[in-house]
């Protein structure tokens, strides 16, 4: 068993010695390199990630932000010149806080930490997510703009992009990331896939008819493969 990880770190040096600590565990496999939260964000949109080692203090968006920004998080360890972050980072549930410079037998030993954590959400035997989120953060405009799930009414994919429309936003957000991605955010008697395209707040939803549904006088089309799931909040089969 591997861990796929990520260094994040806006110091050349720091992320340098990182990656070498990283590369001398032979359990931890080293996907990227990433000199701010931003580019770690755009790591985790492309691929599946176990563990973040996260630096703080960092222009644009802090390790801390970055941490409350994700909503269905990898492991993340800490990894500062500063002590007073403690705290706060642990109630964000990271798994471990590293103080600056940290020794080898102390970073592997914060690995193992978090190799055992993983084992045993891989074994069932610890839940690896806490109760759904409220909300969500997407990439927008090159800025990254809270989503409160309250406020959806409908989605709708476009490619590789989205548009999430929102109660009292008079323009969608649109941001790149698969539908199916922002579908396993969603608490699933709250939201219907109606067709491979497009996702409805139930409690949006004024009419429906065998082959559409309506928000207000805005028609969507149910696809074949949903049609069932449509139907059953009517009563009808």
């Amino acid at each position: 068993m591997r861990l796929r990880c990520i260094a994040v770190d806006d110091e050349p040096l720091a992320l340098d010695l990182l990656e070498d600590n990283i590369r001398q565990v032979p359990y931890l496999e080293l996907v990227a390199k990433c000199a701010d939260a931003f580019e770690a964000i755009k790591v985790l949109e492309e691929t599946s990630i176990d563990l973040i080692f996260l630096d703080i203090q960092m222009p644009g968006l802090t390790g801390l932000q970055f941490i409350q920004s994700l909503s269905r998080k990898p492991m993340v360890i800490l990894i500062t010149a500063y002590e007073k972050y403690a705290l706060e980072g642990f109630e964000l549930d990271v798994t471990d806080y590293l103080v600056k410079p940290v020794s080898l037998p102390r970073f592997i030993k914060s690995c193992n930490k978090a190799r055992e954590l993983f084992q045993l959400r891989q074994n069932g035997t610890l839940p690896a997510t806490a109760t759904p989120p409220e909300f969500f953060f997407v990439n927008s405009d090159y800025s990254l703009l809270k989503i409160n799930i309250a406020d959806i009414i409908w989605i709708e994919a476009l490619k590789d992009y989205i548009r999430i429309h929102l109660a009292g936003n008079a323009k969608p957000v649109v941001t790149r990331m698969p539908l199916k991605q922002v579908e396993e955010q969603l608490t699933p008697a709250r939201f219907i896939r109606i067709h491979k395209s497009y996702i409805i707040a139930v409690s949006h939803i004024t009419a429906i008819r065998k082959n559409s549904v309506f928000i207000g006088t805005m028609e969507l089309p149910v696809g074949e493969n949903y049609r069932e799931a449509v139907a059953a909040l009517t009563g009808a089969r």
